[in-house]
């Protein structure tokens, strides 16, 4: 090892970021949110990765429903219902989405105001 590898190594950072169980959930919403906008802007054509993305769209609000209903969650109870409604909600407007017989803008729209509020932005 040379002697600009030691000082390389010597300043470099040592600590890694660290994540909040609230950044961690807003990176989750983000990037599932991303993939239901991307498949707004895809030629109708492409029905496998809407399926994709509504599914896992699904299977995050049913974690988050799931976590909500729990006796053991810090959140206020009237923020756990309001939380525990938009998961009913998606699941049903997710079904239909996947009949065709609406668009995923919904969705998109609710998880956005979720990531602002993770975010501390609030919802305007």
């Amino acid at each position: 090892m040379n002697v600009i590898e030691q000082a390389r190594q010597a300043y470099a950072p040592t600590q890694l970021a660290i994540r909040t169980e609230r950044s961690v959930e807003a990176q989750l919403v983000s990037q599932i949110t991303a993939r239901l906008r991307d498949t707004m802007s895809q030629s109708a054509g492409n029905f496998a990765a809407l399926a994709v993305a509504v599914h896992d769209n699904r299977r995050m609000w049913t974690t988050l429903a799931s976590d909500v209903a729990g006796s053991d969650n810090a959140l206020p109870k009237s923020l756990r219902a309001q939380l525990f409604y938009l998961a009913e909600f998606t699941e049903h407007h997710s079904r239909r989405v996947l009949r065709r017989e609406t668009d995923v803008s919904a969705l998109v729209e609710i998880n956005t105001a979720v990531l602002r509020g993770l975010n501390g932005r609030g919802v305007s």
